[in-house]
């Protein structure tokens, strides 16, 4: 949940204001391959610092599109922990939005790859 990081390793969330507590508004900046740069103000829906934040968002009201948005962090045996990442679009849109939801999945993709080199980088200077 550290924010103010994200633009130096992230390559697809490249920027989130905003505080993390239930209710509160985020302002999210993603950059998904091959496509320009958005911003959107999704709600945060739950956060268990450190290991989960979720957030939905919405293009007017809902039932249009709805993106819901859940990062969690499990600790498992020997000191290891498991990254779930999910994404879930929802609305009357989404059958139009094929191209863009392939590319923010692959967007997805990269951070999660980023963020596995950043956890392996860090565990290496131990």
């Amino acid at each position: 949940m550290d924010f103010d990081s994200y633009p130096h390793w992230n390559p697809f969330v490249t920027e989130i204001t905003g505080e993390a507590h239930e209710g509160a508004r985020l302002k999210i900046r993603i950059q998904p391959p091959g496509r320009r740069a958005m911003t959107f103000k999704p709600t945060v829906r739950r956060v268990d610092p450190p290991s989960e934040l979720s957030w939905i968002g919405r293009v007017l009201i809902p039932g249009i599109f709805d993106g819901e948005h859940a990062l969690r962090v499990e600790p498992l045996e020997d000191g290891r922990s498991r990254f779930i990442h999910r994404e879930r679009f929802t609305g009357v849109l989404v059958p139009f939005l094929g191209g863009t939801l392939d590319k923010t999945e692959r967007g997805f993709e990269q951070m999660n790859a980023a963020l596995k080199a950043r956890v392996e980088e860090s565990a290496a200077q131990t």
